[in-house]
């Protein structure tokens, strides 16, 4: 069976976004001519010793924790493939853990930081558009391309909610506070209209966030707004995945339970919902270090 057939899964059975099945590719490829330079020409012969090898080689070419733990579960999901179809008796990747993810790959703002950042956006037909996006996205977690995918019947107001279909075909709903709430209607009743020039202002299944002629937003037009914002506010780094991470760290931070951050945030896989805990941990205990008097 070829990789072709467990893409096509992914695609026809799982739903999942063209990008996400483009990971997997790049993935599942690079592990096979890992093994074909070892000698080992069916990805059905490889063994457990191969894929750990295949790890070590990622770590000692440099690769970080992230990437070797995203690559391990792509292998991973593969062979889950192959076991189910009956193609390989045994997952050569049963047993394999993914390497801890350092608390230091985790970027994120803090609350403050936020806070200046939704403070930037002024009250022209842009910047109303603009408050709406960065307070959407920090109300709720949710990736790039998940933010520019929202139509406006995605979301709920008067309920206080978001819809969003994520990565995976799957969809859940994430609460919005009354900040984006506000952002949000001030935006639809406003500032969306005077974009829409073909006349479909009310259309309640046309793209929630479009640009100043009316066309779905990019993920290179939502970079562009971020960087304006960012660099006003003197964030010099600041990308949707930051504002990502600090909408999961600061839940942290205030208490929330892992299986509720995990529905939240979309995640397959609670590794990574894991390490926002793993990194608030770190982060406590360099606190003390820092400043107990006898630490």
């Amino acid at each position: 069976m070829e990789i072709k057939d467990f893409l096509d899964y992914l695609t026809a059975d799982r739903k999942m976004s063209d990008n996400t099945v483009g990971a997997y590719r790049q993935d599942i490829t690079a592990f096979s001519k890992f093994l074909e330079g070892r000698g080992i020409g069916s990805m059905a012969e490889a063994t457990n010793t191969a894929v750990v090898a295949y790890l070590m080689d990622l770590k000692n070419s440099g690769k970080s924790s992230s990437t070797v733990s995203r690559k391990l579960a792509s292998i991973r999901a593969y062979y889950r493939f192959l076991v189910n179809k009956g193609i390989v008796k045994v997952n050569p990747t049963e047993d394999i853990k993914a390497p801890k993810i350092s608390r230091n790959e985790i970027s994120y703002f803090t609350i403050e930081e936020i806070e200046k950042l939704l403070d930037m956006p002024d009250d022209s037909t842009k910047g109303k558009r603009d408050r709406a996006i960065l307070e959407v996205l920090y109300a709720t977690g949710i990736r790039a391309s998940e933010i520019i995918e929202l139509r406006v019947s995605s979301i709920n107001l008067r309920m206080g909610f978001v819809t969003c279909n994520g990565d995976h075909g799957k969809a859940r709903i994430v609460p919005i506070g009354s900040p984006a709430r506000k952002a949000l209607e001030d935006y639809l009743g406003n500032s969306r209209p005077a974009y829409m020039r073909n006349g479909d202002a009310e259309d309640n299944e046309g793209m929630l966030f479009v640009n100043y002629v009316g066309e779905p937003l990019t993920r290179q037009g939502l970079w562009k707004i971020l960087k304006q914002y960012g660099g006003e506010a003197g964030l010099t780094e600041i990308t949707p995945q930051m504002i990502r991470n600090s909408f999961a760290m600061h839940m942290v931070q205030n208490g929330i339970d892992m299986k509720s951050l995990q529905e939240l945030m979309g995640h397959e896989d609670i590794l990574a919902t894991e390490a926002y805990y793993e990194h608030n941990r770190s982060s406590i205990k360099d606190a003390y270090d820092k400043t107990h008097p006898r630490a």
